[in-house]
């Protein structure tokens, strides 16, 4: 049964209580090392993923009690798994095997599918897929866009269906503080795991948000080497698979990068399905032009996919945004100049899709230009923020014009941004970058009398142009620019888009395809050829 949360603001305004019980943690924001004001926690509160069970939150530590399980020797009220160890540590932690046996509830039969929640087929197949190859799986993306929960579906996959023994299987929170601050943490999470749970070969090992343990590279390279278990990992920076660690474990891992939801999943979550069919999705247009609606200002973060609570929802994304910014940006990199960082990702936040200089960051700022290329770099390694270049064949040329900024999710920027207007055409064009980027693109734009928003180099050596204009009254100077970005570069332009509000067919090379449909489909735009010398409709 779960207990209040207001029983945590009992705790905070009564400093001489040691200890309140809750059931529902924020498990990124709340540690010990972090210090937010209380407002930001209790939005953080609002983020969490229920767990059945209990906390118990000291003036030092935050311990989970297990609840109690039979015993080989029958008795009801024992906490731990056969050989764990008596009292906790004179420090007041709990025992390293208590820990293990709460983050890993399938050891003792307990039910986990609330964790691993909706199941998004194009990551789990790939998980599986690089899972048989026996290759180390690393699972990279931004904080909370579901790294965790694909982890917890892999292991209900080996549990289910492929008849794993369940204490075959460990899971390692590495962000839990009380492992971070062991001397070994790695080393002594496995010595505890094999003396007391599962000592034979052929485990699998799984690492959450690994990136937090020092040294986790080499240790994870001389387990591999041993040939005894199979490895999965995430982390939420981009650090994780840096070069200096890609050439550590080159060819012994698979790399899979987790995005927030797209459009289709972001349905999949509403209950519709089946949208592949020409025929569903015609029935079910308007159903899925509101949710579209809805999906381009609140984003595609899992957890606030269903939440109908509007501030709730603001409330969360906010609490995503302070946990990531501190995190991985400050804490990562030992930022010292916190009001420089959030003045500049502020800005940056506010005019996502404009053009900037660096100069101009410093006139408005006041951060010296190489302090403002460094946040920015560390801002794009949190994966929450992505400088895009200007397309140029002369690497020159693209330095010296402007750079354009755009953002993991638009409920995010949305929640952390002032703002005048719902900044339509903003999120929109924010949405077809994120989008290009999970279909693997690395987006460029290119400006010279009109603009055009990204401009993709294909396989084949060929690019193709796009223009973001969501709406259905057509602006000469969106086709214009294209036309314009054609003759520039002739037979290498493979392909012109216009992404609009509903409106498709084709005005000469230009395609025009709704927004939405494009989402859908992908590259291979179904009505890319039905619409062709038919003009616009």
């Amino acid at each position: 049964m779960y207990i209040a949360c207001y029983l945590l603001s009992y705790l905070l305004s009564s400093p001489s209580n040691k200890v309140c019980m809750i059931t529902s943690l924020h498990k990124t924001v709340l540690s010990p090392d972090y210090n937010p004001s209380k407002t930001t926690l209790f939005n953080g509160l609002q983020s969490i993923e229920k767990i059945p069970l209990c906390w118990v939150i000291t003036n030092q530590n935050i311990m989970p009690l297990l609840p109690p399980t039979p015993t080989s020797s029958g008795n009801p009220g024992s906490n731990r798994p056969p050989g764990s160890s008596g009292a906790p540590p004179p420090d007041g932690t709990p025992p390293l095997l208590d820990i293990l046996a709460a983050q890993n509830p399938w050891w003792s039969g307990r039910d986990f599918s609330a964790q691993a929640g909706i199941c998004r087929d194009r990551y789990f197949k790939k998980i599986q897929a690089y899972y048989d190859s026996g290759e180390i799986v690393v699972i990279n993306g931004v904080r909370r866009s579901g790294k965790t929960t694909l982890l917890m579906q892999m292991i209900q996959d080996l549990i289910n269906e492929r008849g794993a023994d369940p204490r075959s299987i460990l899971f390692v929170n590495c962000d839990e503080p009380a492992i971070a601050q062991l001397a070994n943490p790695l080393e002594m999470v496995l010595d505890t795991y094999r003396k007391e749970v599962y000592s034979r070969e052929g485990a699998t090992l799984v690492f959450d948000e690994i990136q937090t343990i020092e040294g986790w590279e080499r240790w994870i390279k001389a387990v591999y080497d041993r040939k005894q278990f199979r490895l999965a990992i995430s982390g939420s920076s981009s650090y994780l698979l840096d070069s200096k660690v890609s050439q550590l474990i080159s060819g012994r891992y698979l790399s899979l990068h987790v995005y927030p939801l797209d459009f289709s999943e972001y349905l999949l979550f509403h209950k519709i399905d089946g949208i592949a069919d020409p025929v569903t999705l015609a029935s079910r247009k308007y159903e899925v032009l509101e949710l579209f609606h809805r999906y381009l200002y609140e984003g595609g973060f899992p957890q606030t996919a269903l939440r109908e609570d509007e501030l709730v929802r603001e409330d969360q994304l906010r609490a995503y945004y302070d946990s990531i910014v501190y995190r991985d940006i400050i804490r990562e990199n030992d930022v010292r100049n916190h009001r420089a960082l959030g003045d500049l990702l502020a800005y940056l936040m506010a005019n996502i899709t404009s053009p900037y200089s660096y100069r101009k960051l410093v006139d408005l700022l006041g951060i010296d230009p190489e302090t403002i290329k460094e946040y920015i770099r560390y801002a794009e390694m949190a994966q929450i923020l992505f400088e895009v270049q200007f397309f140029s064949y002369s690497l020159n040329v693209q330095a010296r014009n402007n750079k354009k900024i755009y953002c993991i999710d638009n409920g995010l920027r949305n929640a952390v941004s002032f703002s005048f207007s719902k900044d339509t055409g903003l999120c929109a064009e924010n949405l077809v970058y994120i989008e290009l980027r999970r279909r693997g693109y690395t987006p460029y734009y290119w400006k010279k009398n009109g603009a055009v928003d990204f401009v993709l180099k294909m396989r084949d050596t060929s690019v193709m142009a796009i223009n973001v204009m969501y709406t259905d009254q057509i602006h000469q100077r969106e086709t214009d620019a294209l036309r314009e970005f054609a003759e520039e570069f002739g037979s290498k332009v493979s392909r012109c888009l216009l992404l609009t509000k509903d409106t498709q067919g084709t005005d000469g090379m230009i395609e025009y395809i709704p927004l939405w449909r494009w989402l859908l489909e992908g590259d291979g735009y179904r009505g890319r050829n039905q619409g062709r010398n038919q003009g616009r409709n």
